[in-house]
């Protein structure tokens, strides 16, 4: 029998054996003895799914991390003496109604996922901090060829996780992100914000775990491309803004400048060797008294005036963000404050995030004191948070929080505390773009504006080879902005500038940092230096390739809008874009950097070349040379310090701009459109005022750039929007490469109307 979902009717109850099934206007609950199993329809390709003891609703009372809930949508219902199914346009779901087992097909019937029949559902009753709870766990069996990637920032080094496990529960340089993405096109969102656990140490098997829930509670996903994975979560939880164009250029950071006068002169010697530069960072320690908004004696030495400082630092289109940490000093101020109000984590002295009274005080007494003097962003470290002697691994499953108990909530405080700053500066009318630079995050982050770094990392080879697969799992976990502390956090090993060796390991690190989507630097040398001009004959390289950055910008930003705009993931690992290709599905030390450009890090010592995987394309170009390569198999390309291995696909529009020493300098130079050939090309160029929410109301330009293989034709359509001040007119240099040694070149001039230039 067979059912058609309308918009109104009666519920009804199907017994079979000792399971009965009802369904209504949204899903289908089936009950039996001992457990309430819920599956409601959230779209053609999301289903919602929560299970457990007595009438459960979700896994916890309280969910800040979503925007959108589960909303309704069509589905058909049938059923025979074993089965019931549910089934959308491109899903199906499938009860055993013997045992209540879920099976997750797609619309041609092959198996997705499916719960274990090895081992039940499991509810293990216990008690966290006073309160009653449950140690949930699910189990699913895998295809022997599955990828699994996602679940945050681990620095395991594992890019795909299957025979490992993974501790969900926030730490400095481990971040508890309960989105799990499949090479098979589909992902779960484990809707806890619970210390859990990713299992798969028996292979065929993956178990999931919460430590601290009312039920089995998840999302389950369909694409079964990848970027639909990814814009269906931030559907639910939220779309990441645009961050300033300053953003995107080069971040100079070091532990730690002492004066406002030390911003002054990092910036001044960027400006007069004409290096490119758009952000000096100040880092911990400005502070008088931890927690309050006043500077120490000796960094208000020489330069008293902090806002003039900032002023200088500003004509010079130099940008500056300040360190700011949840964590205060029992002396401070605000503490005090805080205390008497409550707002204190209990056994911390950390502000309770989770409060929305005390997110509005944290902002009013710290943050906004400190914007209104002109910084232009805020580095909110030690989100984990970390509370004493620098302990941050999942501390609060022990706490009580404003929103509930800290076993359930353990991970869910970087949302939160990002989430205040946020929202409380957009709501001030301050229109210059939010930048939050922190070190966790959680379901939903994407939103605030947040770009996160991968923690307090050693500086050596090995810490940074494992950089790559942990960044590129937190791009699949939904996450667009992320990066690294290049050369290595520092602590507790201490490196020299001076030291070849140490040069090494920075340019390498270097070198692949300029294809991360945030590009900085951070550390502590035991020198006490870390700008580029410090490291002796490794100085010319990265300047070098500080200044390919800025070239790539016009690329970079408008990826950066294809973030903002359509849900686009900037650094994808190869599984991304060839997912049925079984030779990517482990690959963890390769990516690409947009559609074009594949990015191959050095993170051997000594290495002159390196061995690498060119996907299947028309065909490949090296970067450096334009030598045209066959796609689809195994390389060694030559790697000498001063390179990293770059391939750019066929068929693809890469734009480079002028060389330029900030991200919104504007020089009357051409733009130079690379076309690559092999196949057709598309790219949307896109431009705007750089840092306003003007964008948002539709002040900006995109030019669609258009390739057409067979007629060797480019296209330059007509300008799409327009912006205040937006250059009129537009000087394009056009270079195809086609594998020879002379690629061809042409001028165009573009008033915003079409134009096509054909190449012979």
């Amino acid at each position: 029998m067979r059912f058609r979902l309308l918009v109104l009717f009666c519920i009804f109850t199907l017994t079979i054996s000792a399971a009965t099934i009802e369904r209504d206007a949204n899903g289908v609950t089936m009950r039996n003895a001992e457990e309430t199993v819920r599956v409601s329809i959230c779209g053609n390709s999301a289903v919602h799914v929560v299970a457990g003891p007595g009438n459960p609703h979700a896994a916890s009372p309280q969910e800040p991390w979503f925007v959108n809930g589960c909303k309704a949508a069509p589905f058909d219902f049938t059923k025979d003496e074993k089965t019931a199914t549910l089934s959308t346009s491109t899903l199906r779901v499938s009860f055993n109604l013997s045992d209540g087992r879920l099976t997750f097909r797609d619309a041609a019937g092959h198996i997705l996922e499916a719960e274990s029949d090895r081992e039940p559902r499991r509810y293990d009753a216990v008690e966290l901090n006073g309160e009653r709870v449950y140690r949930v766990s699910e189990r699913f069996l895998l295809d022997p060829r599955e990828g699994l990637y996602g679940l945050g920032q681990h620095q395991s080094g594992a890019f795909n996780y299957r025979g490992t496990v993974v501790e969900l529960g926030q730490a400095n340089t481990d971040i508890a992100l309960p989105f799990l993405i499949s090479s098979n096109g589909s992902a779960i969102l484990w809707n806890t914000a619970s210390r859990s656990w990713f299992d798969n140490r028996f292979p065929p098997e993956l178990k999931l775990t919460a430590d601290a829930a009312d039920a089995i509670d998840y999302y389950f996903l369909y694409g079964p491309e990848m970027d639909s994975l990814i814009r269906q979560y931030r559907t639910l939880t939220g779309h990441a803004p645009l961050l300033g164009k300053w953003a995107y250029g080069f971040f100079q950071s070091k532990d730690r400048y002492k004066s406002a006068q030390e911003l002054l002169d990092i910036a001044a010697k960027y400006r007069s060797q004409h290096v490119p530069l758009d952000t000096v960072v100040q880092d911990w320690f400005w502070w008088k008294c931890q927690g309050d908004p006043e500077y120490t004696a000796a960094y208000l030495k020489p330069h008293a005036d902090v806002p003039g400082a900032l002023r200088e630092l500003h004509e010079e289109h130099v940008h500056s963000i300040i360190s700011a940490w949840a964590m205060m000093d029992p002396k401070s101020q605000n503490f005090q404050s805080f205390a008497k109000d409550g707002f204190i984590i209990p056994g911390t002295f950390d502000y309770d995030a989770s409060n929305p009274a005390a997110r509005v005080a944290y902002w009013n007494m710290l943050i906004r004191p400190i914007l209104a003097q002109g910084w232009d962003g805020f580095w909110l470290d030690s989100s984990e948070p970390e509370i004493l002697n620098g302990r941050s691994d999942a501390v609060l499953f022990d706490k009580k929080l404003f929103l509930g108990n800290g076993a359930r909530y353990t991970n869910v405080f970087p949302l939160l505390h990002t989430g205040g700053v946020y929202d409380h500066w957009r709501a001030s009318g301050n229109e210059k773009r939010v930048f939050i630079l922190t070190r966790s995050a959680f379901l939903g982050q994407q939103r605030n504006a947040t770009v996160v770094w991968s923690g307090d990392v050693y500086s050596t080879f090995t810490a940074f080879a494992r950089q790559i697969p942990a960044g590129l799992n937190f791009a699949l976990s939904g996450m667009p902005y992320w990066t690294t502390d290049i050369g290595g956090c520092g602590w507790p090993w201490f490196r020299d500038t001076n030291d070849p060796a140490y040069q090494e390991l920075f340019t390498r690190w270097y070198e692949y940092g300029v294809f991360c989507p945030i590009f900085r630097t951070h550390g502590h040398r035991s020198n006490d230096t870390n700008e580029l001009f410090s490291y002796g004959s490794a100085t010319p390289t990265l300047v070098r390739y500080d200044k390919l950055r800025y070239r790539l910008l016009p690329y970079i930003y408008s990826l950066a809008w294809r973030v903002t705009n359509e849900d686009y993931t900037i650094q994808r690992p190869l599984i991304m874009d060839w997912r049925n290709d079984p030779r990517v599905t482990s690959i963890g030390d390769q990516f690409m950097f947009g559609p074009a450009i594949l990015v191959n890090p050095v993170t051997e010592e000594g290495a002159t070349t390196r061995s690498l995987y060119l996907p299947p394309a028309p065909a490949w170009y090296d970067f450096w040379s334009g030598v045209k390569l066959e796609g689809g198999r195994r390389i060694t390309a030559e790697a000498p310090l001063e390179r990293i291995p770059l391939y750019v696909r066929a068929g693809s529009i890469l734009p480079l701009g002028p060389e330029v020493e900030y991200a919104e300098q504007h020089v009357n130079e051409p733009i130079e459109v690379r076309v690559y050939r092999g196949a057709d090309a598309d790219f949307k160029l896109y431009d705007d005022r750089g840092d306003t929410y003007a964008y948002e109301k539709g002040e900006h330009a995109i030019i669609p750039l258009h390739w057409d293989e067979k007629s060797a034709t480019l296209t330059i359509n007509a300008r799409e929007g327009e912006y205040p001040g937006m250059p009129r007119e537009q000087e394009f240099r056009i270079v195809v490469v086609n594998g020879s040694n002379m690629p061809l070149i042409k001028e165009a001039r573009y008033t915003g109307s079409r134009v096509t230039v054909q190449f012979k």
